[in-house]
This record gives structure tokens, C-alpha cells and sequence, in this order.
């Protein structure tokens, strides 16, 4: 019984229209599923991630219609990064996104991996990252996360010359996403803010079995421990991040359009499912019952910052209901929604989906 590594990631819009746009016009995600939200079905639910929408790959978004900007704070995310191969991609998307009036900073040399910042149509700050060089460049395999790493005095912020670092780009405009900028590898990591990097231990390690891979500093912020979890020696798709944050001088998270509703674990099957639940309640945890998302099964508890924390199945999957040559075209509804169909539809504001994410690629992701 295992945490397999991140399964989604679920995020408020107030704009379904402007989400699509971005997530595929953009950033070349596969909307894989226009649904609503089986809790509000007046509202749309919507699921991006690669051609088959695989566990690991998701971003989902819930759209409050003209919602307020939220804020980040204690018991929210900071953000969510995706993976690419390496620096040339990463420089790539920065000159992609420039060129379409995204404010991007970066790329930052984050010691284990090199990224770049900017931020979705709501506010939500995403990251790219390469996947290496990985956790190893400041310990041994064998022993990660066993000690306090100290961020390079060189890559901190105070040290950095932002002027500098404006000036690295692509030479050539990106009008094109090539195959090496491709982000169908999903997640790399989501990074949450906490009040205690050693309660969040207890519960991620603790409870949920994760590996601890890093224990460093915010290199923004070096007064902030910054920790990091995950499986499978903290491969990118896998990781949890938490910035420790004084809570007698941070507010609390703001929800609103651009921030995260939940996170979402992967967990191989029903059965595995049924297992984790008895184990949280025999931590004192409250969980949910089991809910059936059609796509996957799902089950809710907190941790103990009171970040929204889901274990869900990796399938059926998202060609339960479509063909996956169709996926995320058309409005589709569970079986016990179906006969509200045309209630739904007055209050969804119809969508148009881009041709191009429509096209089914290679599957690059799995666990």
C-alpha cells in the first residue's frame, strides 16, 4: 500500500472560457474532460492534462463565475510547477510566454532543478522545471533528506542580478511548441504553505508513507525551512513541497479565483483506496466516505494546516464515457445527472475548445 505520486490539482477559475484558452492555447495542455462539478453541477469542472488525461498529468478547474482574486496564505499552495527535459526547453517557454505578454521571472538556478515563474489569466503562480540534476547534487542517494542542506550562498535571491538573469532568453520567437517543450509530463511538484514543517512531516511521512527527499531553506526566503516529500527517491511528478511560515505573521489563505481547492494523491485501486482510509481513521483523521468520480473514485481528508488532501484511484480514466479521440469536445454528465441535462446547460456558458487540443499524442506519462 503506497502513495504512487500526484494524481491532480484543482484550481478555482472565474473564467472557464479564458482557462481553455490559456491552458491549451498557451501552454499546449489536452482539455480531456468538460463535466461540471458533481458537488455544484451548475458550474463547470475541467480537467487538462496530456492526450489521455493520465494521473499525474491534471490540472482541473472549477469555475466560480466572476469569483475575487484569492490570496496566498497559511493553509494554501504557493504554487504548482510542471516538468520539462532540460534548460533549452525551459528557455524556450520563456520566450514563448514573453511573446505572449506573460510576465515571467526567471530562470532560476534552484540547485536541483532550474525553473521559471509567471503566473495563469487568475493569478495562479505556475512553475516550470526541468527534471534534473536531481536531489543528489548535495547528499548521497542513500541518505536524502536525513539532513539540513543549505541553499549555495550564489543562488539565493540576495545575491541574484535580476537584470541578468532578464537578459537569458531564446533567440527566436516559439510560435510552436516543439516536442522538447512539450509539458505532457505533467507535475513536477506543489508547493504549500504551513505552519510547521515537522507537523507536516508527521502527517506526509508520517501517515501517508511519503519519503522525505530535502530538507533546505526558501532560497527567497532563507528564514523559511522549505521541505520536500515524495516517492520513488523524490522523482518529479511525486513531490509535496511545504515553506514554513511564522503563523503570528502570515494571514491565513484567501480562496478565491487562482487559488488551489484541493490536491490530489494517486493510489492504484479501490481496494488500496478502501486500506487508506482505515489507516487515516486510525490516525484520528476525518475522511470522507468514498466518492465516485466516474473518472476515479475518491476519498477527502486534511492535513494538518487544513489544506484539502485527496487519495484518488487511477481509474477507470477519462475514455470511460468518450473515446479518448474525442476527449474534452463535448459537455458530458454522470449517469445520475443526465436527466438534468437541459437545466445544466442553461446555466454553462458554452465553451469553445481549440481544434488542436483535440489531436491525441503519444502517452508519455504513467504510473
Amino acid at each position: 500500500m503506497s502513495i504512487l505520486g500526484l494524481h491532480h490539482i484543482t484550481i478555482v477559475s472565474a473564467d472557464a472560457q479564458r482557462t481553455v484558452d490559456f491552458y491549451t492555447g498557451v501552454l499546449g495542455l489536452r482539455l480531456v474532460k468538460q463535466t461540471v462539478n458533481f458537488d455544484d453541477p451548475g458550474s463547470y469542472h475541467l480537467y487538462f492534462g496530456d492526450a489521455h488525461g493520465s494521473a499525474g498529468t491534471i490540472i482541473t478547474f472549477f469555475e466560480w463565475p466572476r469569483a475575487p482574486r484569492g490570496a496566498t496564505g497559511l493553509g494554501g499552495t504557493h504554487h504548482l510547477a510542471l516538468s520539462v527535459a532540460n534548460e533549452q526547453a525551459l528557455l524556450k517557454w520563456k520566450r514563448r510566454l514573453l511573446d505572449a505578454k506573460v510576465r515571467v521571472n526567471g530562470p532560476y538556478d534552484r540547485n536541483y532543478f532550474k525553473s521559471l515563474y509567471f503566473r495563469d489569466p487568475d493569478g495562479t503562480i505556475l512553475e516550470i522545471a526541468t527534471k534534473g540534476p536531481g536531489w543528489t547534487v548535495d547528499e548521497p542517494l542513500e541518505s536524502l533528506g536525513q539532513k539540513a542542506m543549505l541553499p549555495p550562498m550564489e543562488l539565493m535571491s540576495i545575491n541574484r542580478n535580476e537584470c541578468d538573469i532578464a537578459t537569458i532568453n531564446w533567440p527566436e520567437p516559439v510560435p510552436e511548441i516543439t516536442a522538447d517543450m512539450s509539458l505532457h509530463e505533467g507535475l513536477h511538484h506543489i508547493s504549500a504553505i504551513g505552519a510547521s514543517v515537522e507537523r507536516s512531516h508527521e502527517f506526509y511521512a508520517g501517515v501517508l508513507g511519503l519519503q522525505r527527499v530535502k530538507m533546505t531553506y526558501n532560497f527567497d526566503d532563507p528564514t523559511a525551512a522549505h521541505w520536500y516529500w515524495g516517492a520513488d527517491n523524490g522523482r518529479p511528478g511525486t513531490l509535496m513541497t511545504y515553506f514554513e511560515r511564522d503563523p503570528a505573521h502570515t494571514r491565513p489563505v484567501r480562496m478565491g479565483a487562482g487559488q488551489t481547492h484541493h490536491i490530489a494523491f494517486a493510489v492504484a485501486n479501490d481496494d488500496e483506496q478502501l486500506a487508506w482510509r482505515e489507516r487515516l481513521l486510525s490516525f484520528g483523521k476525518r475522511v470522507s466516505p468514498v466518492q465516485d468520480r466516474t473518472y476515479f473514485k475518491s476519498i477527502y481528508t486534511n492535513d494538518p494546516d487544513g489544506h484539502i488532501i485527496e487519495l484518488a484511484t487511477l481509474g477507470p480514466g477519462f475514455a470511460v464515457d468518450e473515446p479518448v479521440e474525442q476527449l474534452g469536445k463535448t459537455l458530458k454528465l454522470p449517469p445520475w445527472l443526465e436527466q438534468q441535462r437541459s437545466l445544466i446547460e442553461e446555466h454553462l456558458t458554452p465553451l469553445v475548445i481549440p481544434c488542436s487540443t483535440l489531436a491525441v499524442v503519444e502517452q508519455t506519462h504513467a504510473f
